[in-house]
């Protein structure tokens, strides 16, 4: 039986290499019903999420990652967000006129224009790190794997595919501490296996068939699968941090015009709303900090 919306690790016993699977369904539903996507725009936002979830793999502590960019080209966000809990949310946005444009056969730098896509980590207790990938592959998951090689120095394979239901995901990575030749000519063995994996197979198979199928002469071990949730991380108190951010004039003067201050979320849509008194009390609390 496919298990949908888990992610999954595994490794290569015998070899220098560790893996990762995860597929999204209701999950990735849940996480975009609230918005119109063009078919396109909704694969390359399920490609950027499934490859959230994998990174977040590589993390050594409890925190979050996202994939960021802002362009100048048809797309103009795209952001995918996941903890180490195996939670996400993510959101894309477009130029209206060019959406029904848009082609899923387009390069990730002719959607995005010019423009920086980002790594974020973000520790719970730790110093936040940004790392730049370059737009210099025509696909996101090509794209990030040139991102490990680069800023990492470890040879990376990522095969991320998505349409308006599902979104799926692979990532092997060559482990660090060894480079013999031997280590080599394994890695290039199983990444050239790996990509004879096609988009139906993977959507037909559980991940116990594709490691078999693919890798029957190899001694692989599976771990747990985990569950993965859309969960977006807004409230209210969050709102009021960011009206907190505009300062008491700013937000005062907000509420001369309309009688409420309201924040909506772009993830999930959630509407908070604030009257006066919540204003009020909001900066005669932080004046006595």
């Amino acid at each position: 039986m496919i298990a949908d919306d888990t992610f999954q690790r595994f490794v290569f016993d015998e070899l220098n290499i560790r893996g990762e699977w995860v597929r999204l369904s209701e999950s990735f539903q849940q996480a975009t019903q609230e918005t119109d996507y063009p078919p396109a725009i909704k694969a390359l936002l399920g490609q950027t999420i499934a490859a959230s979830v994998l990174l977040t793999g590589t993390l050594k502590f409890a925190g979050s990652l996202s994939i960021h960019a802002r362009g100048e080209g048809p797309v103009s966000l795209l952001m995918a967000e996941a903890t180490d809990r195996r939670t996400f949310r993510g959101i894309a946005k477009w130029l209206a006129d060019a959406g029904a444009a848009i082609d899923s056969s387009d390069a990730l730098a002719q959607l995005l224009g010019d423009a920086q896509l980002a790594i974020t980590i973000n520790p719970v207790a730790g110093t936040r790190y940004q790392g730049v990938v370059p737009l210099e592959r025509d696909s996101l998951d090509a794209c990030l794997a040139h991102y490990f090689e680069l800023s990492e120095q470890l040879d990376t394979y990522l095969l991320l595919v998505a349409d308006s239901v599902n979104c799926y995901g692979l990532m092997l990575q060559k482990l660090p501490g060894h480079d013999v030749e031997d280590d080599q000519d394994a890695w290039n063995r199983i990444v050239q296996l790996a990509k004879t994996l096609s988009i139906e197979e993977f959507k037909s198979n559980d991940n116990e068939t594709l490691l078999t199928r693919l890798f029957h002469e190899e001694h692989v071990i599976s771990f747990a699968k985990e569950v993965v949730k859309f969960e977006c991380s807004c409230s209210r108190a969050r709102s009021l941090a960011s009206i907190k951010n505009l300062g008491s004039d700013d937000a005062l003067r907000l509420l001369e015009q309309e009688a409420t201050i309201s924040v909506d979320c772009q993830f999930c849509c959630k509407h908070y709303e604030f009257d006066r008194d919540d204003i009020t009390t909001l900066f005669e609390l932080g004046s006595r900090h």
